[in-house]
């Protein structure tokens, strides 16, 4: 009995910035959706379309599995960087049922940065300042 048949899809959560994304890994033919669009449609940049698939592309599995992502908040750029890191802890969970350890893709992600979160956030504006940092032009005289 084949664990992967059995299971019908690997999901992993990716958050960056304010953005987050839940990604499902079917077993397929490479369909990528995003909030029931296209890839393409979505991510309209190159660079943001590539970002996205990374993590599949450095496991091999472009090809062999469908996507699909329900991703919200935050600017496209920060999307992006979510769905990728939603991608690799998929693929991560789905390393847990695999039974050879030749086939194991979790250490490939971790070296790829892909499954550390990344912290920076926007910092808060502070009360006196014009933005978070900023302060309003001194005056001597």
């Amino acid at each position: 009995m084949d664990k992967e048949k059995d299971l019908q899809y690997y999901q992993g959560l990716g958050r960056r910035k304010r953005a987050s994304a839940r990604v499902r890994l079917y077993p397929g033919t490479g369909k990528f959706t995003v909030n029931d669009l296209p890839m393409e449609e979505y991510f309209t940049r190159i660079a943001d379309q590539r970002a996205a698939v990374l993590p599949l592309e450095m496991a091999g599995l472009r090809d062999s599995m469908n996507v699909s992502v329900k991703v919200q908040g935050g600017g496209v750029g920060g999307q992006a960087g979510a769905v990728s890191m939603g991608i690799a802890r998929a693929i991560s969970h789905r390393d847990g049922d695999m039974t050879q350890p030749e086939q194991r893709l979790r250490p490939l992600m971790r070296r790829g940065g892909f499954l550390t979160r990344d912290p920076r956030e926007k910092e808060r504006k502070k009360a006196g300042l014009k933005r978070a940092r900023k302060a309003p032009q001194y005056t001597k005289r």
